[in-house]
């Protein structure tokens, strides 16, 4: 079942970020159909988060989508190659969001293959933002797409991670971002293989 507007439009963005941990990506994206199961995300609470690009409610062309309404992407590109894809969360004007690290790859295996120019299936895959992006066909042009549309959307099949098995640590990348840097606002699957290097624990 897709997941309905008032899953993305509620305040607690940290809770939201772990309840989308064993959700479905699913993209259909130039007639080719991909899923992956979401295994680790990242939260962002503007405005007080220095590490969120709508930090101190900054306002630019690029951060416009943060002070939509929750459930749409937000794209943008990282160190000029990937594409990451983000889910805006909250009410109006509440410039929230949550960055998919990483999926274990579902359905469309062979097409994910190919966009990622890998022969065989292993973590390298769809572990890290800009790999589960690619994998997915997701890109900037996706920015601001609807998630209740046939484009991209997630959806819940009953899968609930219980909270033992959530492993909360420090955001990726985000060092220069002072005390909110060290905010444990890293959710992942414990022992999923598909999450992203950094800060597994075993």
């Amino acid at each position: 079942m897709k997941l309905p507007q008032s899953f993305y439009t509620r305040h607690d963005v940290i809770q939201v970020s772990k309840e989308l941990l064993g959700k479905y990506l699913i993209t259909n994206i130039d007639g080719e159909r991909t899923v992956g199961k979401i295994v680790e995300t990242e939260a962002y609470r503007g405005p007080d988060d220095q590490a969120c690009h709508a930090r101190n409610n900054h306002r630019t062309e690029r951060t416009l989508p943060f002070f939509k309404e929750g459930g749409m992407a937000y794209v943008y590109i990282c160190y000029g190659i990937h594409h990451l894809f983000n889910v805006i969360t909250g009410a109006e004007e509440m410039p929230h969001a949550v960055l998919i690290r990483a999926i274990e790859p579902i359905e469309g295996i062979e097409t994910m293959l190919k966009r990622r120019n890998l022969d065989q299936l292993s973590p390298r895959l769809t572990a890290g933002p800009g790999s589960a992006g690619k994998s997915l066909g997701i890109h900037k042009t996706h920015n601001e797409t609807d998630l209740q549309s046939e484009l991209i959307w997630i959806e819940d099949r009953g899968e609930v991670i219980a909270e033992k098995d959530i492993v909360a640590g420090k955001r990726v990348g985000v060092e220069s971002a002072g005390e909110s840097g060290l905010l444990p606002w890293r959710f992942y699957i414990k022992g999923s293989k598909w999450v992203s290097k950094p800060l597994i624990v075993k």
